[in-house]
């Protein structure tokens, strides 16, 4: 709930930030980040670290497909509410070059119009949060999925921004958030970054434990002997930084959501939800 926020970390704005947060000295001696031995983070530290600079690429070529097929139908206009000056010889305010020309239609108001987006940038924040039985498949499936919308948004002319935040409880009112821009609406689109970000295990357990591990010692302390803490791992807008505007904040991932349970359902329901907000053509 807002207001249950007991410790924020500094908000990351890009991945190298994020990444030298992670590689950075722990706080505490025995993070997960850094020192678990078992297969559950998805990969080891080292390979964690090397996903983290040169992306998982050996997923691209079964995303291509799905990109593909999202390419057609990716909105090429997304539309928005703006305000537009219209004249005529009635309104609220006076036109004075118009008047003083004798222009007739001097008289200016703003009137709402649904107006093209195309060019917007469209912001995305993903909490990185799961409980510890979620299985590998479902990150993966949720993960291909947003990574394949992403670039069909961008296909239609858009730019995309993702956030990743993993914010937790630690108790029933203490929830402790961190927040990192992963992927910046002003850079090219690294596919490999987005996939390791959105699809791989060890983006939470590997790196994102890592950056906790490094925080402040008794933020980093609780964060451990809590496991991580539990859910809900829903992020909330106001944990991203101030001037970011319009986020849409996806629901974090439960293992019990039957959409994640494959590929193909995964894809139907990012489609359907991305379609409801005017991003995808419905047909």
């Amino acid at each position: 709930m807002p207001g249950d926020t007991a410790h924020a970390l500094d908000p990351m704005w890009s991945w190298q930030e994020f990444v030298d947060r992670a590689r950075a000295p722990d706080s505490i001696p025995d993070g997960s980040g850094r020192h678990d031995e078992g297969a559950w983070s998805g990969a080891s530290w080292e390979e964690a670290l090397r996903l983290a600079e040169d992306g998982w690429t050996t997923v691209l070529p079964g995303v291509d497909a799905e990109v593909a097929e999202l390419r057609e139908r990716a909105a090429a206009d997304v539309l928005t509410t703006a305000l537009a000056p219209t004249w005529d010889v009635t309104g609220s305010e006076v036109d004075v070059g118009a008047y003083l020309s004798g222009e007739p239609e001097c008289m200016v108001d703003a009137v709402p119009q649904r107006m093209s987006a195309r060019g917007r940038v469209v912001t995305f924040l993903v909490p990185a949060g799961y409980v510890n039985t979620t299985p590998h498949s479902a990150v993966r499936h949720r993960g291909v999925a947003l990574a394949a919308l992403c670039s069909s948004i961008i296909s239609a002319g858009h730019s995309v921004e993702v956030w990743s935040g993993f914010c937790s409880y630690v108790s029933v009112t203490e929830r402790f958030a961190g927040v990192a821009r992963v992927v910046s609406a002003a850079e090219p689109l690294d596919m490999g970054r987005l996939m390791f970000v959105m699809a791989h295990p060890a983006m939470l357990r590997r790196l994102w434990f890592a950056v906790w591990d490094g925080g402040p010692r008794r933020a980093a302390r609780r964060m451990c002997d809590e496991n991580y803490g539990h859910a809900s791992y829903a992020c909330l807008p106001e944990d991203l930084p101030e001037g970011v505007e319009d986020p849409y904040v996806l629901p974090y991932l439960s293992p019990a959501d039957p959409q994640w349970a494959t590929a193909d359902a995964a894809l139907g329901w990012c489609r359907e939800t991305f379609t409801s907000l005017g991003l995808l053509r419905s047909s």
